[in-house]
């Protein structure tokens, strides 16, 4: 496994992050970004929390970056497959209902799993607290952008 990367700038972090965003704009002052991301995710206003976490495409949707949609399945990719349209319909709808309850978007470190299994983590993050969910989501959002990070300098993209 490789060490995790030194400076990164605004750009690179940007597709790890999924936008630039001023989390993004501040981490990419630091020497070692990836390094620092939750500590620094952790101390921004909650705006610019939520700011960082709603830069995300949602789960199951149409418009997705090219990692979201390889990480998600929707590049016909080992998940596509149990995405049948009940699934991506209750993805939706739990989405919506999440977005409502907490006030950012649902973000979570899918990992190539099924989008049924991500329905049901979904379902069970509905019932945290909204606390408890926005440190989950940040939690998940510097998983993803460091599992990015490895997948493209290990060249398993």
């Amino acid at each position: 496994m490789h060490d995790l990367p030194g400076k990164l700038t605004a750009d690179e972090l940007a597709a790890l992050f999924e936008g630039r965003t001023r989390f993004v704009e501040r981490l990419a002052a630091y020497p070692n970004p990836l390094a620092e991301a939750g500590r620094v995710l952790r101390g921004l206003p909650e705006s610019e929390q939520i700011e960082a976490l709603n830069a995300h495409p949602p789960i199951g949707g149409t418009v997705t970056s090219q990692a979201s949609a390889r990480e998600q399945g929707t590049d016909e990719g080992p998940a596509e497959a149990d995405s049948g349209p009940a699934v991506l319909a209750d993805l939706a709808r739990l989405n919506r209902a999440y977005e409502e309850k907490f006030g950012f978007r649902f973000v979570v470190f899918v990992n190539r799993r099924p989008k049924a299994e991500i329905l049901r983590v979904l379902q069970a993050r509905l019932e945290k607290s909204r606390a408890q969910e926005l440190q989950t989501a940040l939690n998940d959002l510097v998983a993803i952008a460091n599992d990015r990070h490895r997948r493209s300098v290990d060249g398993d993209e």
